[in-house]
Formats: structure tokens, sequence, C-alpha cells
């Protein structure tokens, strides 16, 4: 029944289409053609090295991973600063009362989402699309620099509000941009590794921003201390944001910082991907297909279950570990091990996932699994139980190799380049949604235990984990399927990869091309 059920979703979905071309003898349209097609087709007249490959990743790898990860770092730093300014007076100097600091949690998310399909999600994955992806990412951290480094001038929960709105607005740009440079520059085996690599930053901003935080507890001079805060991270953002202004690259093909012949082997390399590279046409049939693919929705259920925890470890980690008995410097310095897990466990399961391509879904289920003890253990566990509850939030920090995960399912396994940005939208939408209804979870009339809270944290993992398996096994029924279909057409294994490579230079989805295979 589940077969059949994938065949008739895929049927379902080819419905609404406008008779996208199925073969490479049929295309012939040249909005059809991926922005970097001259090159992968130039790569076809050349041997190329397989030292030559590795060279130019190596190169790759020192231009954008530090780029991405300074930026990922101060991304989340930003956001997560009224977690850190909390404990120090923002509450305050603001004048906020009763549910104002929860609803700075989730206005932030509002910028990014509601009305995000009219102001930032959509609008954000359409610029990414038309414009250099490079200097979209680079002009977007630069004003949400100058936007945190105005917080302080806030007195009133109106003016901090519309300030974390506009936060998110702008910061709502940082993940779909990665997602797709992920998808232009490494092959689908590759993205995990690298993918961790600046997502693994949550780990390391929790433990630094720790830190930052104590040291900002030791100033008893000048401004409020809360204030220090913004003016630290807003600063250094808007100079990282001049620096990926200048360094970030848009495509192969206008990579300055590579020859001629290393473009087109960048090319050549992700071609094997099966989805191109890049393509600025918005295509109508394939935001049909987005929104009738099960994948899509799958994924926004994912994001969803899995960020409505994430306020517990993100904006209200300094208030959670305040009800555990601990002073104001303990706030910030018992948010360390919680960064050290977050950072061994993203970094660890990039590394697994790019050693086997194939346990992407098996890594998220484990993550979650170990979620779901944790936030058990702050269900179940006595508020005399001090430790044992601490543990238990340390163990949500698992959370963050879940969802980055769920982000390589997008990069690796949605093809066409309006249905990629599209599905990314979507996905983020939820993971919007989740930080919408993760701070309202903490009711002020709970203060300091939260337990509703907590059990809205079990419930989303729950949730999670059982998106997640539905995932795995409907892309598993699609690959076994698509396996049989090959097999009774009879075109060897190297002539069907052919195919499927130009199709997805040419800016075929991934439920037309037929020799795409989903990772796993």
């Amino acid at each position: 029944m589940a077969a059949t059920q994938a065949s008739k979703d895929l049927d379902e979905t080819a419905a609404v289409q406008e008779n996208p071309p199925s073969t490479a003898s049929s295309l012939t349209a040249s909005s059809d053609l991926d922005d970097n097609y001259h090159l992968y087709k130039r790569s076809d007249e050349q041997e190329i090295d397989p030292a030559e490959y590795k060279r130019v990743l190596r190169k790759l790898d020192l231009r954008l991973v530090p780029i991405l990860f300074l930026i990922y770092l101060l991304q989340y730093l930003d956001k997560n600063g009224i977690n850190y300014a909390s404990v120090y007076g923002l509450q305050k100097g603001t004048n906020l009362h009763g549910q104002d600091y929860s609803w700075l949690g989730s206005i932030f998310y509002f910028g990014a989402d509601v009305p995000g399909y009219l102001w930032a999600q959509f609008p954000a994955n359409y610029a990414l699309q038309l414009l250099p992806i490079g200097k979209v990412v680079g002009i977007t951290t630069i004003i949400w620099g100058i936007i945190l480094i105005t917080t302080p001038a806030c007195s009133s929960f109106a003016g901090i509000a519309v300030n974390r709105f506009l936060l998110g607005s702008f910061e709502a740009v940082v993940n779909p941009a990665f997602v797709l440079i992920m998808s232009i520059w490494y092959t689908a085996a590759e993205q995990p590794l690298r993918l961790e690599s600046y997502y693994c930053t949550n780990g390391i901003a929790t433990m630094f921003g720790g830190l930052i935080g104590y040291a900002v507890g030791h100033i008893t001079t000048g401004l409020a201390r809360w204030m220090y805060v913004f003016i630290i991270f807003g600063s250094i953002s808007i100079a990282l944001g001049i620096l990926a202004l200048i360094m970030l690259p848009d495509l192969p093909s206008t990579a300055k910082f590579l020859t001629d012949a290393e473009k087109v082997i960048a090319a050549k390399r992700v071609s094997v991907n099966r989805q191109g590279i890049k393509n600025h046409h918005f295509k109508k049939y394939q935001m049909w297909q987005t929104l009738r693919d099960p994948k899509t929705w799958i994924l926004f259920v994912m994001a969803t279950g899995a960020q409505i925890p994430n306020s517990a470890i993100t904006q209200f980690t300094s208030l959670v570990i305040k009800s555990f008995d601990v002073d104001t410097l303990g706030t910030q310095y018992l948010q360390i091990p919680g960064g050290a897990i977050q950072f061994l466990a993203l970094l660890g399961g990039g590394i697994i996932c790019s050693r086997w391509p194939n346990l992407r879904c098996i890594t998220m289920i484990v993550a979650n699994t170990i979620c779901i003890i944790g936030s058990g253990l702050l269900v179940g566990l006595p508020n005399s139980n001090k430790w044992g509850r601490l543990v238990g939030l340390w163990l949500c920090f698992f959370q963050g190799l879940g969802f980055s995960m769920s982000l390589t399912m997008v990069s690796s396994n949605v093809a066409g380049y309006t249905k990629k940005q599209l599905t990314a939208a979507i996905l983020f939408i939820g993971y919007c949604v989740g930080n919408i209804i993760g701070p309202q979870t903490f009711r002020s009339s709970e203060a300091p235990h939260y337990h509703s809270a907590y059990i809205a944290m079990l419930v989303g993992y729950i949730i999670k984990l059982l998106a997640v398996i539905m995932l795995y096994i409907y892309m598993s029924i699609v690959n076994k399927r698509r396996d049989r279909e090959a097999a009774t057409t009879g075109l060897a294994a190297v002539e069907e990869e052919k195919e499927a490579i130009e199709l997805g230079m040419h800016d075929i989805t991934e439920l037309d091309n037929k020799g795409f295979r989903y990772t796993l």
C-alpha cells in the first residue's frame, strides 16, 4: 500500500505540471539551461585529474567555510542576545512586564515568518534566486548588525518589539541562503560535513556567548550591562558583513578566486548531484510541484516540531538554569556544557553522514530520541533534582543535529532551482512557526519552573521523530520503485547517470528526473 501511495503522489504531482521536458533530447528552452551550463559542457571536452578535484575542493573549503562559519556564529549570537542580556536588567531597562519577554522571542520569528508569506521568507528566497547570493548575504548581514547595535536605544516594549521584528526579517535570509550555497558548491556526499562545519557554531556560540555574558557581568561602569551585549555583537556583525560582501562568491562562473580551469572543475563536480547548480528563472510548474510534493509538508512538520523546544535552549536558557537555584553568573557558565554537547554532536554527525551518506535519517532519529529522553527528564524529575534536570536540559542540545540534517534533505534531495528555494522557504516557515509557539509555552505565571514548556518540548520532539520516520519510508519507497523501473528499461547505469546529470543541468526537478535517487 505504501508503494502504491508513493506512486500515486508522484503521478498527482506530475498532473499539475506545464509539460516539463523529460528527456535530454527534448530540452530546448534557454530558460531551462543552468546558469553554469557552459562550464559543464566545457568539462566534456577535457579529462580532469582526480587530484585536481581534491585541490579545487580544498580551495573552496578555505574560501567558503570560514565565512559561513563566522556569519552563522554571529547570527546565532545576535538573535539570542536577549538571552544573555535577560539576567543583566534587559526587562527593567526596556520596561517589560508579564509575557512581554516571551513575545520578544516570538516577534523575532514573526519577522521571519508571519506575515512571512508577504514579508520575509518568500521574498528572501526569490532574491536569492534572482540576485548574486554572496552579495545578498553580505548586505543583509550589515543591515542586521546596524539594527542590533541600535537595540540599547529601545526603552519600551513597542520599541524593542519593532527592533526584534526587523532583526528577524533580515536574519531570515541566512539559513535558506546557506542551504543553497551548499548545493551550488558541494556534492551531496560532501554537504553534511560542510553544513555541520558552520552549523556547529550553534554550540560554539552557546559556549562563547556564555563567556561574553560572564564577562559583561563584571562591567561596573558606563552603560547598563545589558546594552553591551548588543553593542558588541552588532559591531562585529557589521564588520563581518563587509567581509562577506567582498569575499563570498556567487557562482563558479563568476568566482574571481578560481582560474578558468578551476571554474570548469567546480561546475563539473556538483553536476553529479543531478540537480544543476543555479537557474535564475522562476518556473510556475515547479511552484505547483512544491505544493503537491509530500516531502515539502513532511519537512514543514519536522521543522515545526523541532523548533517548539528551541526557546528552552536559546532565549530562555538563562532563566531555565536560574530556576535550578543557580546564581546569576552560574546561569552563564552552566550553558557551556550544553554548547559543548551541541558542538560535538553536530561535528560528529557531519563526519558520520559524510562517510556514510545514507545514514542521515537514522542520525536524525538517534539525535531526536536523545532529545526525547532529555525533555522527559525535565518533565518527570522533581524540582528538587537540580542536577538531573540540568543534565536533561543539556541532552536537549542534540536537537541541532537533527534539524541541521533536515537542511541537507533540501540541499541534496530537491532539484529544480525554483522548487528548491520554495521548499527551503516552506521549511523555514515551519522553523519560524515552531519558534513562535515555543516562547509562548513559557508562561510567566508558571515561573520559575515552566512545567507546560517542558511538556511542549517533549511533544515537539515526538512530532519531529514521527515525521522523520515518515520521510525515510517515503524516500526509500520512491528509490526502490525507480530502481525497478530502471532495471526493466535495460538502460546501463552509466547511461542513466549521464542522462540524469544532463536533465539536472536543465533545471529538471527530482520528481521528473527518473534517474534521481534520494540520499537517505
